[in-house]
């Protein structure tokens, strides 16, 4: 068995949108809220918290809803080109409204730009294991993460090159209009590609042929009498929730720093966050597909606690940094290495426990557990840089992320079982 390279990258352009999407909100909207709006930091951790409420919800709701659609086109593909079409028309709003400075506007904009992402990030992100055989999707996750990394280092670089650098004492207001419209052209690129390429029934078949080639049996064939997947039994509903508990801890630790990173620097470091952040995106990029192959030989559990140690160590040592320099960027290549561990290999241990044709809803349990972790990191964190100090972020971070090693060793279930393979076979993950 082999991963249809091809395809999995093209099934990976929608999270390229997404996550590019995610980049450009992380890092522009808290500067928006402050320079332009002078929003005080604790409120811009509420704001920056919002969408994972709105999307704690939407969700679970949009990947069970696609669970259960049929469609001519398939069940999550309605929802990617409609999700993303909204995305992009009201995306518009953002740069208008900053140059009038009229918060309600802005406001209003983006509710509708995160209501629009919500609809189609579970059936995005569900799209893979749909088509992609259980033994692989380790290596396809790989590789749905490298086409994410991608996504956002793009759009790292075109704030890089568009966005001008403060000068101290004087009034940061540049124009963000440039940056929106690059995005808004490259999520409808991707998703248009996506559209054009994907025949999502036909590689669902596709994938339903290969499993059982291989003697595997398809999600489709493991259903319950009422069409849901089988029920967990004790043992494995106990992993599931310490691999939930996980996905929220390291999630508490890693959404801090992202949210808060381009304050951080522009505050505490007095340089650039674009490009630090495109050395730790740079980093997961090169570590996403080897990862999907030291997978396959010790497990994914026991790759996702190394990446843990990695992260945890980047940050707590990112404490102990006044200034930018070239160690800075040499443990925040250590955090994109942990990160990529981490990532590449946690969802699919999820969704290995679910089984059953719920891939959808379990996807959706997932981004709850990791949504509702940034819904609360944004607010302390944003609470503790504010009245408290900056130099509080990285031992925040460190310290989920080191609690995140603890619940990891209680989880027993969805890890990959390796086997002895011959030549290019070796790179396969078994479940």
């Amino acid at each position: 068995m082999k991963l249809n390279y091809k395809r999995t990258t093209l099934v990976g352009l929608a999270f390229l949108s997404i996550c590019a999407f995610w980049q450009v909100y992380d890092n522009l909207i808290p500067l928006i809220l402050k320079e332009t709006f002078a929003v005080d930091d604790t409120l811009i951790g509420v704001v920056m918290a919002l969408d994972n409420v709105l999307a704690l919800f939407m969700l679970p709701l949009f990947g069970k809803l696609s669970d259960k659609t049929r469609t001519r086109v398939g069940r999550r593909m309605p929802y990617i080109v409609g999700g993303t079409v909204a995305a992009v028309v009201c995306l518009a709003i953002l740069p208008l409204a900053e140059r009038q400075n009229n918060l309600v506007l802005f406001f209003a904009g983006l509710g509708c730009v995160l209501i629009a992402m919500a609809t189609y990030r579970s059936p995005a992100v569900a799209l893979m294991p749909d088509v992609t055989p259980k033994p692989l999707r380790s290596q396809g996750n790989a590789v749905i993460n490298l086409m994410g990394a991608l996504g956002g280092m793009l759009m790292l670089g075109t704030m890089q090159v568009l966005l001008p650098k403060q000068v101290t004492g004087e009034v940061f207001r540049p124009n963000y209009l440039p940056i929106f419209a690059v995005l808004g052209i490259l999520m409808a690129v991707c998703i248009a590609l996506l559209f054009w390429k994907i025949n999502e029934p036909a590689c669902v078949r596709a994938m339903e042929e290969e499993s059982r080639a291989a003697g595997l049996s398809p999600d489709e064939e493991e259903t319950a009498p009422d069409g849901t997947g089988k029920k967990m039994p004790p043992a494995q509903a106990r992993s599931f929730v310490f691999i939930l508990a996980s996905v929220f801890l390291w999630f508490m630790g890693y959404n801090a720093v992202t949210s808060g990173f381009s304050r951080y620097a522009t505050q505490e470091l007095k340089g650039s966050f674009s490009l630090i952040l495109m050395v730790c995106t740079a980093a997961a990029i090169v570590a996403y597909l080897p990862v999907g192959a030291i997978a396959a030989r010790i497990g994914r559990k026991k790759t996702i606690l190394v990446g843990v140690l990695f992260l945890g160590v980047a940050f707590a040592a990112g404490s102990f940094f006044h200034q930018v320099s070239a160690f800075l960027y040499i443990f925040f290549i250590f955090a994109g290495f942990g990160w990529a561990f981490i990532n590449v290999n946690s969802y699919p241990m999820v969704v290995e426990m679910a089984g059953g044709a719920d891939v959808g809803k379990y996807t959706g349990y997932y981004y709850t557990v990791s949504m509702t972790a940034q819904i609360v990191t944004p607010i302390f964190s944003g609470f503790l840089m504010g009245h408290v100090g900056y130099r509080t972020l990285f031992p925040y971070a460190a310290f989920f992320v080191f609690a995140s090693f603890v619940t990891m060793l209680m989880v027993r279930h969805g890890d990959s079982k390796p086997q002895p393979k011959k030549g290019l076979e070796a790179l396969d993950v078994d479940d």
